[in-house]
């Protein structure tokens, strides 16, 4: 492989890392995170795994599906993405994880405390 076409590809990843930075910050400002697991320069398919609070998130579906349609749109040498939260079971973002609210907590005892009750 050439030293320039190693450039190349340093710059699709880095262009594809600058692209989940600038366009999804509330990422981050909600405690999750994204990185980039695997980028196939020959295919154009780039995975992506969402973490941390992303993992049990109920709009993680919804965030999902804009990276898949923005990231083809704005970066013309991938075509294909995938993405996932490690909430099928996989071992790769120690997933499995349920998801947590607000004013929920677990005792010692194991038992869920569900916070105040509605007023409604």
């Amino acid at each position: 492989m050439s030293t320039e076409t190693q450039n190349d590809g340093d710059d699709l990843e880095e262009r594809v890392a600058n692209f989940l930075r600038r366009n999804f910050p509330q990422i981050q400002m909600h405690g999750g995170s994204a990185a980039i697991q695997d980028l196939d320069r020959e295919t154009g398919e780039v995975s992506i795994a969402l973490g941390g609070a992303c993992s049990g998130c109920g709009i993680s579906p919804m965030t999902i599906q804009a990276i898949k349609s923005r990231m083809v749109k704005e970066i013309p040498e991938i075509e294909q993405v995938n993405a996932h939260t490690g909430m099928d079971g996989g071992d790769d973002m120690g997933g499995g994880m349920e998801p947590s609210f607000p004013g929920e907590t677990v005792d010692d005892d194991g038992e869920s405390d569900e916070g105040p009750e509605a007023p409604f």
